[in-house]
C-alpha cells in the first residue's frame, strides 16, 4: 500500500529519490481515487525495486495539490530525476497503468 506523504517529505521522498516515483494525489471522498488504489496497489507490487508508489491527500495538502496543477483527483504523476515525465487523471486498470508505466521506466 501506497505510503502517504506530505509538503514536508516530498522533495526527500519524490524529487531526490534514487528511483522514478508515482504520485497519486487523491481525496478521501473521491469514488475514482478508491477504484484506482487495488490497481495502483498492484503496479506498487508488480514494480518493486523499480519504482516507487507516494500518495498525497489534496484535501490536506493544498499547497503541492496548487505547486502541481492538480485540477481533478484522482492524478498520478511519473517522477523521474525530480522531472514530472507525465500525468494521468482518473481511474484506470492495472492493465493501462502498466503499459504506462513501461513506457516511462
Amino acid at each position: 500500500m501506497a505510503v502517504r506523504i506530505n509538503k514536508d517529505d516530498f522533495e526527500e521522498k519524490v524529487l531526490k529519490s534514487d528511483l522514478p516515483v508515482i504520485v497519486d494525489f487523491y481525496s478521501d471522498s473521491c469514488i475514482a481515487c478508491k477504484k484506482l488504489a487495488p490497481a495502483l496497489g498492484d503496479v506498487e507490487d508488480d514494480y518493486e525495486g523499480k519504482l516507487y508508489v507516494y500518495k498525497v491527500n489534496t484535501n490536506f495538502d493544498k499547497e503541492l495539490a496548487k505547486e502541481y496543477q492538480i485540477a481533478a483527483n484522482p492524478t498520478l504523476l511519473f517522477v523521474k530525476n525530480a522531472e514530472v515525465l507525465d500525468r494521468k487523471t482518473g481511474a484506470h486498470t492495472l492493465a493501462e497503468l502498466k503499459t504506462w508505466v513501461e513506457a516511462l521506466l
